[in-house]
């Protein structure tokens, strides 16, 4: 790919790289994956954290910040950010950076769960997964079936010809869902989940009735060039936790570091301000919640789609709008889908080349950075002295890219807490000029019970659960009034 001229991009399992050579050290650019193997449950689909890591020379292009450790005026040890590229504020035009909170959060979660594993643990983690798939493959062998590839993490292919449905069928009475793979194959998959009745469920789907889970070591399916050497991990902080009540010490000492709610009132916008009940966090332990498959059945998860159906019925009526997703899993993924959805919209009318987003200066920073992301071209519109959108100013701008407008951003109330009066005419001016609108709903909770954003005049829009549905709602609604 180098000879090429190209970009080498490899998606690699982290938890698998405790053991495989990682792919920096093959010559890959750039490397991406998924975090959920550290600590997430499967949540039928999410959220989990996502990872990108790249050679130094494309860091100035990676989003979000960079951390990177210095020495301070007395020349301690001290933590800065090596790449501030919180461009939302600084670029807004070229923007990238449309991480929020929410999206924080599972990447937390990840990085603790290593904190207190640390290399040693997470190893020990990763060979066992990676012996109990030998020991998986080696009974469907023993069975008579075909297994590819001869060396794999985790994963097996198995071909099984005609037979394909009935294992289907005997696995799902053994209490365990397969992947079907095109007409004649199987795919199964373990994790640090898999118990050994679960792998005696799997060979009885195959016939394998008096195969018995026995607790040896197969041999290892990995391949020799490919084992890491290499060391990772390396900070003290990975080496220093290991018991419970040390680790929780440790994130108590890192949140003393914090200004909270429960300490002070956080100057912030309100989509920053989260509380969350333990009431509310409880359910996420359930395993009926927590450890569905995002591909099980449908008719195994039909008490998600009862809460789903159910939710989204709701916040119909709630916003006026007439249909939700509730696939994004934070704010700024889903101004991401938002604006998506206008694209879509646009290409199903053959104006694909509507490209300008009209953004007040004002707007919360994702929102720029959103705009770029979906391949569309930022066009800042001014402030008055109060800090609302100035309506001259974007009724100009409207006009003067009416050819090729494709939607304006507008955040309500605004950023600053404000119920902008011209919102009415903001609307209608994009309307006007061939745009769709979007309405930032990080605010709902000033809304709920009073007002709709599909009434004002808002296309598309997302909405923050994690704040108005979080917290006692009266509470906004009558500050609201």
């Amino acid at each position: 790919m180098h000879e090429a001229k190209a970009i080498a991009v490899v998606a690699a399992d982290p938890l698998a790289l405790t053991l495989l050579k990682p792919p920096g050290e093959m010559g890959a650019d750039v490397a991406v994956g998924s975090m959920q193997r550290f600590g997430m449950p499967m949540g039928y689909g999410g959220p989990h954290a996502g990872y990108i890591a790249a050679k130094e020379a494309y860091k100035r292009a990676l989003p979000g910040r960079l951390v990177g450790v210095s020495v301070d005026s007395r020349g301690n040890r001290a933590y800065r950010l090596a790449l501030q590229t919180r461009e939302q504020h600084i670029r807004r035009g070229s923007a990238t950076s449309n991480i929020c909170t929410a999206q924080a959060l599972p990447a937390v979660i990840a990085s603790m769960y290593a904190v207190f594993h640390g290399p040693k643990g997470l190893k020990a983690i990763a060979e066992r997964v990676h012996r109990k798939a030998g020991r998986l493959a080696d009974g469907l062998a023993s069975l008579g079936f075909s297994i590819a590839p001869q060396e794999f993490f985790d994963t097996i292919t198995v071909e099984v010809g005609p037979y394909q449905g009935l294992i289907m069928k005997n696995a799902v009475d053994n209490g365990v869902n397969l992947r079907k793979a095109g007409r004649d194959r199987i795919g199964i998959t373990d994790d640090e989940r898999t118990r050994p009745a679960t792998l005696e469920a799997v060979w009885r789907a195959f016939g394998g009735y008096n195969l018995v889970y026995r607790d040896e070591f197969p041999k290892y399916r990995l391949p020799a060039a490919l084992i890491r050497k290499s060391t990772y991990l390396t900070h003290p902080v990975f080496h220093m936790n290991r018991a419970e009540s040390e680790m929780t010490r440790y994130m108590r000492r890192l949140a003393d570091r914090d200004l909270a709610l429960d300490r002070a009132m956080i100057p912030l916008g309100s989509c920053t301000m989260k509380l969350n009940a333990t009431a509310e966090m409880l359910p996420i332990t359930w395993p009926e919640f927590a450890e569905i498959h995002p591909f099980a059945p449908v008719g195994q998860a039909l008490g998600y789609a009862e809460i789903i159906e159910d939710l989204s019925n709701k916040l119909c009526k709630i916003t006026g709008y007439d249909a939700f997703s509730l696939q994004p899993n934070s704010g700024a993924q889903g101004e991401y889908a938002g604006l998506l959805t206008i694209r879509a919209y646009h290409r199903s009318r053959g104006e694909e080349h509507r490209s300008i987003c009209l953004i007040p200066a004002s707007a919360h920073g994702t929102n720029p950075a959103t705009a770029s992301m979906c391949g569309m071209n930022v066009v800042v519109v001014a402030t008055d002295a109060k800090g609302n959108i100035d309506l001259a100013d974007f009724c100009a701008k409207a006009e003067a890219s009416a050819a090729t407008l494709a939607a304006a951003m507008v955040t309500y109330p605004s950023t600053h807490g404000v119920f902008e009066e011209t919102v009415h005419e903001i609307c209608a001016i994009t309307h006007a000029n061939g745009g769709q609108v979007y309405l930032d709903g990080a605010n709902l909770n000033a809304l709920i019970g009073l007002a709709r954003p599909g009434d004002i005049g808002a296309d598309v829009g997302h909405v923050n659960l994690l704040v108005c549905a979080c917290a006692p709602m009266e509470t906004y609604i009558k500050a609201a009034e």
